[in-house]
């Protein structure tokens, strides 16, 4: 009867420690999933969040709507007299993919007070056409009254400042 306690007591370490490690990894991984699912303000899983369009329809109106499926009409999502946010970005950007969650909270956030869109470079080069984009994500603001937004000290905030070459007016501010 010694002998199998003696067994016991030499081979429970290494059978309940690896037991342990286990539960303790999986207990972290449902942890971090809820705390995810807690910033995203919704169910559904991790992998939901990081891919594909996540986004609620908006029974209000697209004009809401943070991704931009087809067309960008400014001139009428300044007439809501709003501030506007323009984030350009892609699926295979690895910054532009951690930004995601945070963009679609801000636009759940602010519905209705401002106006945040998503456009993706890759989907709709037409879109970006229009816009001074040198790298992904770079996003465009505008103020209340669709008029560039102009930061006072636009170096401390590391913004470029587009301006026309003629008249000099500022034309797009983007980070």
């Amino acid at each position: 009867m010694e002998g199998n306690e003696n067994k016991f007591k030499k081979y429970a370490p290494k059978i309940v420690i690896p037991i342990l490690i286990v539960i303790a990894i999986g207990a972290i991984f449902v942890l971090k999933a809820r705390q995810q699912q807690d910033i995203n303000g919704k169910g559904g899983s991790v992998t939901d969040n990081i891919g594909g369009n996540t986004e609620e329809p908006d029974n209000n109106s697209s004009d809401f709507a943070l991704h931009v499926e087809d067309v960008l009409d400014l001139d009428k999502l300044k007439s809501y007299g709003l501030p506007i946010m323009i984030d350009f970005g892609a699926d295979y950007c690895p910054p532009c993919r951690e930004m995601k969650p945070t963009i679609e909270k801000l636009n759940k956030e602010l519905k209705e007070k401002a106006i945040i869109k998503y456009v993706d470079v890759e989907k709709l080069p037409k879109v970006t056409q229009d816009y001074p984009i040198r790298v992904i994500p770079t996003q465009v603001f505008y103020d209340k009254d669709g008029k560039p937004f102009k930061p006072a000290d636009p170096n401390a905030l590391g913004m470029y400042m587009y301006s026309h070459r003629e008249t000099n007016e500022h034309l797009f501010p983007g980070s």
